[in-house]
């Protein structure tokens, strides 16, 4: 066969392949959203001459065709893993799989984001706490580089200065290991979140240490059929087995009231339409909320507990309850601790501040 035919047959296959590619863009419907990536995607944009003229048609069209391209979701797969297993490559966006885990490199320890942090839960105390009988307490939840990263050749973080350091910046509260109530295994393999049906060594050590008393409480699993595939899963783009979401319910969770100070409304602890939503995570009670109150008519007690939290709080607090009459939950990424004073009154309370690792060596967010 000459040069000439097989440059025409090379030129005929690559043509056709294009075509059947763009015949497929055509053809099928877009997707509304990127399941393992956990956003939106681009739709086609809105085709006028003054879009045209001033350029946005082109940039918008070319990150739609990037959102909407066949086969994407394989394609990144396959670009992940050329990259891991050719080339060499220890992560992917950032995130690196180890032990049947993905986690987030994060090995620096930002003392100006702690020191932040420090500010913040100082405001609070300043201006709400001190002098009102408030219990206070200050517990760090590892993420999974302290499990995970140097045992795997990975770089890690100094985790003992990190909790010194917030031990020593937090100096109004009394500290809380859960270092020896946790392992690996307490966490998602494709997220970030720890595993609300592993947590109840971890609440007793909380309500110990708190002086709280959890009575004994039947806990039934129930487990969401729909697979959990987590925020590091679409990072990493590499081919892993999706978690299960199990919560756990019981007499007293399943009569307890919660009242989101948002909308003004009373739900149930666990919402299970958020269960087949964006973010199955937020079923534990209903996610991102800036502030809600769990009222428990079954409590033995009259004592109240105020979490100062992230979103790792959404399924422990859950496992706190039995032992208070009251349990509210303030986030200050969404609600000013300045604003706090519009809501809460403090008088003789358990306060404890609640927070990953992750969020305080990266706590612009709190405000």
């Amino acid at each position: 066969m000459n040069r000439k035919i097989k440059d025409a047959l090379t030129l005929g296959i690559a043509a056709a392949f294009v075509l059947m590619f763009a015949l497929w863009s055509i053809c099928k419907s877009d997707d509304a959203v990127s399941e393992s990536e956990r956003r939106p995607l681009k739709q086609f944009p809105t085709l006028n001459v003054e879009e045209v003229l001033s350029g946005r048609f082109q940039s918008n069209f070319e990150s739609y065709t990037l959102d909407q391209f066949p086969l994407r979701d394989e394609l990144r797969t396959l670009k992940a893993l050329s990259v891991h297993d050719l080339f060499g490559e220890k992560d992917n966006n950032g995130i690196y799989v180890a032990d049947g885990y993905a986690a987030k490199l994060d090995d620096t320890i930002h003392e100006d984001s702690l020191d932040h942090a420090a500010d913040r839960f100082r405001y609070v105390y300043e201006t709400y706490l001190k002098d009102t009988g408030a219990n206070i307490y200050l517990s760090v939840i590892p993420d999974k580089n302290y499990f995970l990263a140097a045992e795997n050749g990975y770089p890690a973080m100094d985790y003992e200065k990190f909790f010194a350091l917030m031990r020593q910046k937090v100096d109004f509260a009394d500290y809380i290991d859960l270092f020896g109530s946790l392992t690996l295994d307490n966490y998602y393999r494709t997220d970030s979140h720890w595993r609300q049906e592993t947590l109840l060594p971890a609440a007793h050590t909380l309500a110990e240490a708190m002086g709280a008393v959890l009575p004994e409480d039947d806990y039934r699993p129930q487990t969401l059929e729909r697979p959990y595939y987590g925020v590091y899963y679409g990072y990493a783009a590499l081919p892993m087995e999706p978690d299960q979401i199990t919560y756990l319910t019981s007499d007293t969770l399943e009569v307890c009231s919660v009242y989101n100070y948002e909308s003004d409304k009373n739900s149930s602890v666990y919402d299970l339409e958020k269960g087949v939503g964006k973010d199955p995570y937020e079923l534990f009670l209903s996610g991102s909320v800036s502030l809600l109150t769990v009222e428990n008519p079954h409590a033995e007690t009259d004592r109240e507990l105020v979490i100062f939290r992230d979103s790792f709080a959404s399924s422990l607090a859950p496992l706190l309850v039995s032992g208070y009459a009251r349990v509210t939950l303030a986030d200050i990424r969404y609600l000013p601790a300045s604003q706090i004073g519009k809501y809460l009154t403090f008088d003789n309370q358990d306060v404890l501040f609640l927070y990953s690792a992750s969020v305080l060596n990266n706590s612009e967010t709190l405000k």
